[in-house]
């Protein structure tokens, strides 16, 4: 099923957002800045790869996410009283 476009730009935009802005998300997915505004402004139209691609970089970020946070959590060493690191 397709978004309604003005749905699908939004939601682009924020996956731009996510992934730490126009400048950081042209570089993981190697696409012109420019290029980028005009998908999140609607002068040009998201198609689904990029779509895809938007999502396998999310998914790549997300597991980069987790590691870090497992490697927080594994160096800490709790205090008395308080709760470990979490499983």
């Amino acid at each position: 099923m397709i978004a309604p476009m003005q749905d699908r730009q939004d939601h682009f935009a924020y996956c731009v957002q996510l992934l730490g802005g126009t400048t950081a998300f042209a570089r993981r997915l190697r696409i012109d800045e420019r290029a980028i505004r005009r998908f999140v402004n609607g002068e040009r139209e998201i198609s689904d790869g990029l779509l895809r691609d938007t999502a396998k970089t999310l998914d790549e970020l997300a597991a980069q996410a987790r590691e870090a946070s497992d490697a927080i959590s594994a160096s800490l060493v709790s205090e008395p009283g308080e709760p470990g690191p979490a499983a």
